[in-house]
């Protein structure tokens, strides 16, 4: 009886979770298409309007440092509260701006207060399933993912309205996700954290453990490789081989479902085979792709090599990340939104570094894209490597 209560409750928290952490992923996507509109109505340039998309994850990074040790203090419930609160107001108030410096600057509240409300989840999910916290990330992740794959088109849509109805539409989202919150999370007294720490000390705790570094840096060089998707794919597609932008948005679906596929199977399997087999069976197929990709960029080869390189590359980059997360999950039972503000603040910060890595590398081809990529996972390699060699060390200690 107890079992089902448990399956019951997950089966109702998985969904409300995956929309919870989609807040953010939703106000960066939806309103892409808007961004030529946004230039015009203020009166101002493209990159300027370009750059509230880099503040907006400079926020994020900064209220993930802020709100995750609190995280481990206080009530996760009263801060997805907050969080979705405040990305309510400002959703509403960005409506109402007449210039661009009032909506970068709403943007980035925006982003932070959110923050408040993702950064709880890792560790809700970890507290619920333990050792198979794994499988509930790739749960949260596969029913997430339908954000960035669907919020495109909904801001093209609404842009036939006005820019205005993307946010008065994400504010909206915001209030039935904060009802579903308010009804559906667990009692504060079961996932609450009773360690008493300074918000420094928390930080030393999660920077001191050397079991969990070379799984944070392995995290970091994923985020490095995604990011280098995103900031290149469009170019890769519409520019190097002059797809048709239906072909594109084709393409770019097809590559979310590889990463859907991937979480898939990773919580059909991670239960049987742990959290560490699987980040190593991703590693594996993350090389052979990665490799082909770069062979088939180097040797200029037609769109259907690198299609099926990036492929399983894509669907590889989500199963290391969502394993690492676990394995760092676990190394801090106490810590979880501390160490989830540290893993995201280094996976957004090192992100950050596609785009002026690859403008730097730029030569009018995919090869600058391929290398990244490639680089990245070797760079992987390496340190699981070092992890496996730390941990047999430690055992024979």
């Amino acid at each position: 009886m107890k079992a089902q209560k448990s399956t019951i409750l997950l089966s109702r928290l998985l969904p409300l979770l995956a929309a919870i952490i989609a807040v953010s992923p939703l106000a960066i996507d939806m309103y892409l298409p808007g961004m030529p509109t946004l230039a015009d109505y203020f009166s101002t340039t493209m990159p300027l309007v370009q750059n509230s998309l880099s503040i907006y994850l400079l926020g994020y990074a900064v209220g993930l440092l802020v709100f995750g040790p609190l995280a481990d203090k206080y009530s996760p419930r009263v801060l997805v509260m907050l969080g979705l609160t405040g990305f309510t107001v400002t959703s509403l108030a960005l409506t109402l701006v007449n210039s661009i410096e009032q909506f970068i600057a709403l943007r980035f509240l925006q982003a932070f207060l959110s923050a408040a409300a993702t950064v709880v989840v890792p560790g809700i999910i970890r507290q619920l399933y333990g050792k198979d916290t794994a499988k509930g990330l790739s749960y949260v992740s596969m029913i997430m993912m339908l954000a960035p794959m669907i919020a495109p088109s909904i801001g093209s849509v609404l842009l036939q309205h006005s820019w205005q109805l993307i946010f008065y539409v994400l504010a909206g989202y915001a209030l039935v996700v904060f009802i579903g919150s308010y009804y559906q999370l667990p009692d504060v007294d079961k996932i609450h954290s009773s360690v008493k720490l300074t918000v420094l000390q928390r930080y030393q705790v999660v920077f001191r453990n050397r079991a969990a570094r070379f799984d944070l840096l392995t995290a970091m060089l994923v985020s490095l490789a995604f990011f280098a998707y995103i900031t290149a794919i469009s170019f890769v597609y519409l520019t190097v081989f002059k797809v048709s932008e239906f072909e594109f948005s084709l393409l770019f679906a097809i590559n979310i479902l590889a990463l859907m596929t991937a979480h898939f199977t990773n919580t059909r399997l991670v239960g049987r085979v742990g959290s560490r087999r699987m980040l190593g069976f991703g590693v594996l197929v993350a090389f052979v792709a990665s490799s082909s990709l770069l062979l088939a960029s180097i040797l200029n080869l037609p769109l259907v090599y690198h299609v099926l390189a990036i492929l399983p590359l894509m669907g590889s980059l989500s199963m290391i990340s969502v394993n690492a997360d676990a394995l760092i999950l676990q190394q801090f039972s106490a810590h979880a939104g501390t160490v989830t503000a540290v893993n995201g603040t280094l996976r957004f910060g090192i992100g950050s570094l596609a785009g002026p890595i690859l403008a730097l590398c730029y030569d009018g081809s995919a090869l600058p894209f391929a290398l990244l990529m490639a680089v990245a996972i070797y760079l992987v390699i390496i340190c699981q490597f070092c992890g496996y060699k730390l941990r047999q060390a430690a055992e024979d200690v």
